[in-house]
């Protein structure tokens, strides 16, 4: 695996917090309501919780954003929410993030998507969602198509977060990528399966490897199946890249001319992996602004998925704490080298 001397390290951070990163796709707020089983309700063979605390998160699209503002980026959200009491709330916190609302379009009609986790006695008791994943409009598709327009000129790279919301439609991506290939700006993608092969000519593909055997119809069960898929995604999709992110096995990244690192997780130990995904595409696409390699770059993204796993609940990477991951393995990996 890299390491980074901290010079180096320190002259990527720079760079990429002098540049803009849009992010677009399905914006969602995570709710948790925890609290204490008091007893059984007898109306239904199930638990009474006596909520004590509650808890509003950015979710979907929105926590690639945030995982963003944790590495010191103040990032472009783009997507769509209601003109609810949940989208207000969701713009309320942009707000107190630092984020500029221009990017967002409350719509009257649909409702903002809400995953409500229940906890009881530190138990997950049940999630409710709130939701409408039919495909948006034409004419929403076009006013969020014109905000691309708008600030396409200030931004160095577009992050696509896929969550098969109806936000992200095969209009609207074949355009976002065309204009931004064509300003020569950096592309990376989280797909879902229901648009998994729109996404052509983009920089990054970064699915996992469930949504890779699901739309290859195949099963991956070493490495040289990761590579035989890599490399059939990346003959589909005419991408640069394919990251296959594998859990607990880490990551592989597969590039043209038979380019295969695979990268060993670097959780020490892994409490909570909900929201890593988010973080690897925040810090793979800040660490590509800033200048690394692609090979750095999924680095990076491998030590700050190790840093939330290592968390419970979703929570952002902090950039202090991968600083200082990354600096500690180039110092322990200096002494090897030395002792050897």
């Amino acid at each position: 695996m890299i390491s980074f001397e901290k010079a180096q390290l320190e002259k990527i951070i720079k760079q990429a917090q002098k540049t803009k990163i849009l992010v677009f796709g399905d914006l969602m707020v995570d709710e948790y309501l925890w609290g204490n089983v008091t007893r059984i309700s007898p109306e239904a063979p199930v638990p009474i919780i006596n909520i004590s605390e509650a808890q509003v998160r950015f979710g979907g699209a929105a926590n690639v954003a945030y995982n963003l503002i944790g590495l010191g980026h103040t990032p472009l959200l783009v997507g769509i929410v209601g003109q609810d009491r949940m989208g207000q709330l969701f713009q309320k916190m942009m707000k107190e993030n630092g984020l500029d609302n221009d990017g967002i379009i409350a719509l009257p009609d649909r409702p903002t998507t809400v995953k409500t986790r229940i906890i009881g006695n530190n138990q997950h008791i049940a999630r409710v969602d709130q939701e409408t994943v039919e495909p948006i409009s034409l004419k929403v598709q076009e006013k969020l198509f014109e905000i691309f327009v708008s600030h396409i000129e200030d931004v160095s790279a577009i992050i696509i977060q896929d969550y098969n919301k109806g936000v992200v439609v095969p209009w609207l991506i074949n355009r976002i990528v065309d204009l931004a290939t064509r300003k020569a700006k950096l592309i990376t993608v989280d797909p879902k399966f229901d648009n998994f092969f729109e996404f052509k000519n983009v920089t990054v593909f970064k699915p996992n490897v469930k949504e890779t055997e699901e739309a290859l119809a195949m099963r991956i069960k070493d490495e040289p199946d990761v590579i035989a898929a890599g490399n059939k995604l990346l003959s589909l999709l005419n991408c640069e890249a394919v990251l296959i992110t594998r859990g607990a096995l880490g990551m592989a990244l597969i590039e043209k001319n038979n380019q295969n690192t695979f990268v060993e997780t670097k959780a020490r130990k892994v409490a909570d992996v909900s929201g890593a995904g988010d973080t690897v595409i925040a810090t793979l696409t800040y660490a590509l602004c800033g200048g690394a390699s692609m090979k750095q770059a999924v680095t990076m993204a491998n030590f700050a998925a190790g840093l939330v796993c290592e968390e419970v609940g979703v929570v952002p990477v902090k950039l202090d704490k991968l600083r200082d991951s990354l600096i500690n393995y180039h110092k322990s990996s200096t002494r090897s080298d030395q002792s050897k």
